[in-house]
C-alpha cells in the first residue's frame, strides 16, 4: 500500500474519532426520590396526555414593573414601612403591594383554598373602593419540579385567584395574570415552611 493512501486512511480514522468525541452530549440525571427530588411540584408530567403548550396571559416584564410610578415609588414595590427583609413581613405581604394581601395554595393544587377567602374578599374590596387601580395576579410554585410543570402551576393559580375577584364583583379587564413558576422564590430555604410559602399568589398594583 503506498504511503498516501496510509496517510488518507489515517486522516480519515482520526477525523472520524475527533467528531465522534465532540458529538458527545451530556449525562441526563434521572428523576430522584425524597427530599430533594427535582420531579414537578406533586406529579410527573405525562407527556402521551399533554396537549397544547405552556400558555399565559403575559403581563409586564420584570423591567416595566421594577420602573418607577408617578409618585417616585416603584410599581408594585414593598410598602416603605417595616424591615422589607423580614420573615414576618414577606408572611405577611409576599410580593403584593402594601394595600393587597397574597394568598396560598396546597402542594400541586391551583384551588384556593377556604382559609385563603377572606384576603381574597380584602383584595376585591380595595379593587372596588378604587375603580381605577388595575392588578396582576403573580403566580408562583415551590422550586420541587420542572420549569414548565412549575410554570403552568403557577397560571393556574394566578387564574383561580383572577376567576375568584371576578365572581366577587371586579372587573375582568381590571386583572392580568402571570406566572413566574419557581424562578422567583421568596423563602430560599429547603423546609416545608419555606416550600409552602413560596406557593402563592401575588397581588401587584399597577
Amino acid at each position: 500500500m503506498h504511503i498516501a493512501t496510509r496517510l488518507m486512511i489515517a486522516s480519515v480514522f482520526t477525523g472520524t474519532v475527533l467528531l465522534l468525541a465532540g458529538c458527545s452530549s451530556k449525562p441526563i440525571t434521572p428523576y430522584s426520590s425524597g427530599a430533594n427530588t427535582n420531579m414537578p411540584e406533586g406529579k410527573a408530567i405525562d407527556y402521551s396526555t399533554r396537549q397544547g403548550s405552556v400558555v399565559e396571559e403575559i403581563g409586564p416584564s420584570e423591567e416595566a414593573l421594577d420602573s418607577m410610578g408617578k409618585d417616585g415609588q416603584a410599581v408594585g414595590s414593598f410598602a416603605t414601612t417595616g424591615d422589607q427583609n423580614s420573615e414576618e413581613y414577606k408572611k405577611t405581604y409576599g410580593r403584593s403591594s402594601s394595600q393587597m394581601q397574597p394568598i396560598y395554595f396546597d402542594f400541586d393544587q391551583s384551588t384556593v383554598r377556604g382559609d385563603q377567602i377572606p384576603q381574597l374578599e380584602h383584595n376585591a374590596e380595595y379593587l372596588k373602593a378604587n375603580p381605577s387601580a388595575t392588578v396582576i395576579v403573580e403566580g408562583n410554585s415551590d422550586f420541587r419540579g420542572t420549569n414548565e410543570y412549575n410554570l403552568a402551576l403557577g397560571e393556574r393559580r394566578a387564574l383561580s385567584a383572577k376567576n375568584y375577584l371576578i365572581e366577587l364583583g371586579v372587573e375582568e379587564y381590571r386583572v392580568r395574570t402571570v406566572s413566574y413558576g419557581e424562578e422567583r422564590p421568596l423563602f430560599t430555604g429547603d423546609s416545608d415552611f419555606d416550600w409552602s410559602q413560596n406557593r402563592r399568589d401575588d397581588f401587584v398594583l399597577e
